[in-house]
C-alpha cells in the first residue's frame, strides 16, 4: 500500500507540472501577442527639411544638390571663411588711415623738496593729474600702400571662394551624375537579370520539347547567373554613388532622397568664342593671379615709403593740472584747468644699416613671381578653354551615337530571341545580344556622365552652369 501511493503521488506531481508549464507557455505567447511594436527609427529631419518627418522622400535636382552643398561643405566655408577674414583686415587698415580719438587720464606723483617744489624737473608739480582727449592723425605712404595690399589680400580671397565654389560644382554633379547613372544601370541590369531569368525558362521548355540540346540549358543558367551578379554589382554600386553624394549635401547623413534631374535631357554646348569671352570676364584663376600682382606692386611701394618721412599730428584738450578739477585757486584767483594743445612731429629717416633695401629687393623678387604666375595663368586658361570644350563636343557629338547604339542592341536582342524561338538562330547568339545590350546601355550612361561632367569643368573657367 505504501509503494502503490508513493506511486500516485509522483504521478499527481508530474501531472500539476505539466499543467504548470502549459500554462506559463499560454501567457508568454499572450504577451508577445498583446506587446506593441517598437516604432521604426525615422530618418533625421535636420538633414533635408520638413518633408522627412512625414517620411517622404527629398526631392533633390542638381540645383538644390548644389545649395545644401554650399551650406555643408567643409572646404567651401573655410575659403568663405578666409574672404571674410581678409575683408575685416582690409577694413581695419581703412581705419588706421583715419583719425584716432583716445581720451587718456593719469595721476602722477613725484617727491617734493625742502622747499616744496618737485625733485624731478621733467615733472610739473608733486600731484599731477590728466585728463585729456586726443585726436590723432599719422600720414605716412607706408600706411596707403598697406591698405592696397590690404585690399587686394581681400580681392585675392574672394577669387579664391569663387574658385572653390566652382570646384564644388564640379565634385557634386559628377557625384549627382554618377548616382543617376547607377540608377540607370541599376534598371538595365534588372532587367537583363529578368530577360535572363525567361530566356533560362524557354531553354528548359525547348530541351523538354526536344528542340534544343541540353548544352543551350546549360549555357543559358550559366548567362542568368552572371546576370544575377551583375544586378547585385549594380545594387551595390547604386548604393555607394548615393551614399558618396549625400556625404558630401548632408549634414546627417541619410538616403531618403530622390534625383530628380533627367541624365538623357538635352543640354547645348556654347560655342568656343562664347566660353572664350565668359572666361575672359569671370575667370577666378585669372582674378587671382591678377591681385597677387597687385599685392605684390603694394608691398614694392610700401618698402620704398621706408626712404620717406612720416608725419603726426595729436591735438589734446582737458586738465593738467595739481588738482583733478575743471578750475583751482591761485592767491585768490581763480584759474582755469581746461585747455588744449597741438603737437606735430615730423620723422626723418637717415640710416637703418639697408634695411628699407633689402625689403625693396625683396617685395621686386615678389613681384617678378607674380608676373610669371599671371602670364602662366593667361597661357593655361587660354589651353584649359580649348582642351575642355573639346571634350565637351567630343562627349555632346559621341552621345548620340551611343543612344543609337543602345536602341539597336535593344531591337536586336528582341530580334534573336524571336528568332531564337522559332530555331533560327543559336544560343550564343542570343547570349551575345543580351550582352551587347548591357554594354551599349552603360556606354550610353557613361557617356551622358561624361558629358555633364565637360560642362561642369566648363563652368569652373566661365562662372555658368549649364542645366537642362
Amino acid at each position: 500500500m505504501h509503494v502503490l501511493s508513493h506511486l500516485r503521488l509522483s504521478a499527481l506531481l508530474k501531472v500539476l507540472l505539466v499543467a504548470a508549464f502549459i500554462a506559463a507557455s499560454s501567457r508568454s505567447r499572450a504577451f508577445a501577442q498583446e506587446k506593441p511594436e517598437a516604432p521604426a527609427p525615422q530618418p533625421s529631419a535636420t538633414a533635408a527639411g520638413p518633408s522627412d518627418a512625414t517620411n517622404n522622400p527629398v526631392q533633390l535636382s542638381l540645383s538644390s544638390a548644389l545649395a545644401l552643398a554650399r551650406k555643408n561643405s567643409t572646404v567651401y566655408n573655410a575659403a568663405l571663411t578666409e574672404a571674410g577674414s581678409a575683408g575685416i583686415d582690409r577694413a581695419l587698415a581703412r581705419d588706421a588711415l583715419l583719425p584716432q580719438v583716445n581720451f587718456n587720464n593719469q595721476y602722477l606723483y613725484t617727491q617734493s623738496n625742502q622747499h616744496g617744489g618737485v625733485r624731478y624737473i621733467a615733472n610739473n608739480s608733486v600731484h599731477e593729474y590728466i585728463s585729456q582727449g586726443d585726436v590723432h592723425e599719422s600720414i605716412d605712404v607706408a600706411g596707403l600702400a598697406n591698405y592696397r595690399k590690404v585690399s587686394a589680400a581681400a580681392a585675392l580671397a574672394r577669387a579664391k571662394a569663387e574658385i572653390a565654389s566652382r570646384g564644388l560644382v564640379v565634385t557634386v554633379a559628377q557625384s549627382y551624375f554618377n548616382a543617376l547613372s547607377a540608377q540607370f544601370k541599376l534598371e538595365d541590369a534588372r532587367r537583363a537579370a529578368e530577360e535572363g531569368n525567361r530566356f533560362l525558362e524557354l531553354t528548359q521548355q525547348l530541351e523538354h520539347g526536344g528542340e534544343v540540346a541540353h548544352a543551350d540549358t546549360i549555357k543559358a543558367e550559366l548567362q542568368a547567373q552572371d546576370r544575377r551578379r551583375q544586378l547585385q554589382e549594380a545594387q551595390l554600386a547604386a548604393m555607394n554613388t548615393r551614399l558618396d553624394l549625400a556625404v558630401l549635401i548632408f549634414p546627417t547623413l541619410q538616403d531618403n532622397f530622390v534625383l530628380t534631374d533627367d541624365l538623357r535631357a538635352s543640354t547645348p554646348l556654347a560655342s568656343l568664342e562664347e566660353v572664350q569671352q565668359q572666361a575672359a570676364r569671370d575667370n577666378p584663376d585669372l582674378r587671382a593671379a591678377l591681385q597677387t600682382l597687385r599685392m605684390s606692386s603694394s608691398e614694392v611701394t610700401a618698402a620704398r615709403a621706408g626712404y620717406l618721412p612720416s608725419l603726426s599730428f595729436d591735438y589734446f584738450y582737458g586738465i593738467d593740472a595739481p588738482n583733478f578739477a575743471t578750475h583751482s585757486f591761485f592767491q585768490h584767483e581763480r584759474m582755469d584747468n581746461l585747455g588744449s594743445s597741438t603737437l606735430a612731429s615730423l620723422t626723418i629717416p637717415i640710416w637703418n644699416w639697408g634695411a628699407t633695401r633689402d625689403r625693396i629687393r625683396q617685395a621686386q623678387l615678389r613681384q617678378k613671381q607674380a608676373k610669371l604666375e599671371l602670364s602662366y595663368s593667361q597661357r593655361k586658361l587660354l589651353a584649359e578653354i580649348q582642351s575642355l570644350h573639346a571634350e565637351a563636343e567630343t562627349a555632346l557629338n559621341e552621345l548620340t551615337g551611343l543612344a543609337r547604339s543602345a536602341e539597336l542592341a535593344a531591337e536586336s536582342q528582341r530580334l534573336i530571341a524571336l528568332r531564337y524561338k522559332d530555331g533560327e538562330s543559336t544560343v550564343l547568339e542570343v547570349v551575345d545580344s543580351q550582352t551587347a545590350y548591357v554594354q551599349a546601355s552603360n556606354n550610353y550612361h557613361d557617356g551622358a556622365v561624361r558629358y555633364r561632367v565637360a560642362l561642369a569643368n566648363l563652368q569652373t573657367l566661365t562662372g555658368v552652369l549649364t542645366t537642362p
